[in-house]
């Protein structure tokens, strides 16, 4: 996977702790970079609470900690029942 330009904040060495991979229509998901934790594939509903358990400190809307490739807070379109 391509990495994504590093920002400031969250506490690491350059590095945000936390990075949003671009949007992508063929999934519901986005990938989410955890600095520490590594990739994962997250819900709209999901990223908040994944992001205070593991950085209670980071602000989820503070684009210093939390870098968006592309789009930032839009979600793939997904209805229940779709694949």
């Amino acid at each position: 996977m391509e990495t994504m330009s590093a920002g400031s904040g969250g506490g690491g060495a350059g590095a945000p702790a936390v990075e949003i991979a671009e949007f992508r229509t063929d999934s519901r998901y986005r990938l989410v970079h955890f600095r520490d934790a590594g990739w994962e594939p997250l819900a709209p509903e999901e990223l908040e609470p994944r992001i205070k358990q593991l950085y209670p400190e980071v602000d989820p809307h503070d684009p210093a900690q939390v870098v968006w490739a592309d789009r930032p807070w839009e979600w793939p379109a997904w209805h229940p029942g779709e694949a």
